[in-house]
C-alpha cells in the first residue's frame, strides 16, 4: 500500500529505512511533541528495532513518510478496542529539517480519508500536547475539530499540561 501525495510518499517501512529514522527521530524538537514510547536519544537500535517490527506488523496502519525517497517521518493508526471499537487514533511526526512544508498536512488528508474508506470506524481522533499550536494546524486544515481539552492530563520532559483532543467522524 503506497499513497503518491504531491510532497511524500507514504509507505510502508522497509528494511534499509533504519539510519534515514535515526537521523529524523533523534532530535529533541520531535520528541518533545510525541509520547515517551518514542525514545530519546533515538538510537540505531531503537531504528533497527522499529523498522523490524513495523515492516512485519503494521504495513496497513503504520506508514513512512519519505522525500525523495528517503524515510523522514511516520504516520500511522491505531485501533481502539472494547467499547471504543469504531474509533482509531492517529499519529505523526517527522524530521525538523520538513517542517512547514505541507507534508504532514497532506499525509493527515491521506491517512484520514484511508483509514475510513478501509476500517470499519465512524471516529478518527488525535491528542495534542497543548504547545504543539503546529499539529493541531494540521488537524483543523484536514477539517478535524476540537473536541476537548484534558486538564493537566500528561506529563512531558517532567511538565505537566493539557492534552487537546481533535476528531473527524466518517461523514
Amino acid at each position: 500500500m503506497e499513497f503518491r501525495l504531491q510532497h511524500s510518499l507514504l509507505r510502508p517501512w522497509h528494511i534499509g529505512d533504519e539510519s534515514s529514522l535515526e537521523q529524523h527521530a533523534n532530535n529533541r524538537n520531535v520528541w518533545i511533541n510525541v509520547r515517551d514510547h518514542f525514545p530519546h536519544p533515538y538510537t540505531r537500535g531503537d531504528a533497527i528495532r522499529w523498522v523490524q517490527h513495523a515492516s512485519m506488523n503494521l504495513t496497513e496502519t503504520v506508514f513512512a513518510i519519505t522525500v525523495n525517497g528517503i524515510a523522514v517521518g511516520s504516520i500511522g493508526l491505531v485501533a481502539k478496542d472494547d467499547v471504543y471499537r469504531k474509533s482509531m487514533e492517529i499519529g505523526y511526526w517527522i524530521g525538523e529539517e520538513f517542517w512547514g512544508r505541507g507534508i504532514v498536512t497532506e499525509a493527515v488528508g491521506a491517512i484520514s480519508d484511508y483509514a475510513f474508506a478501509t476500517f470499519d470506524i465512524v471516529r478518527l481522533y488525535a491528542d495534542v500536547f497543548d504547545w504543539n499550536i503546529a499539529s493541531a494546524r494540521v488537524l483543523i486544515k484536514n477539517g478535524y475539530t476540537f473536541e476537548a481539552r484534558l486538564h493537566r492530563a500528561v506529563v512531558k520532559d517532567g511538565l505537566i499540561a493539557d492534552a487537546l483532543i481533535y476528531v473527524k467522524f466518517k461523514e
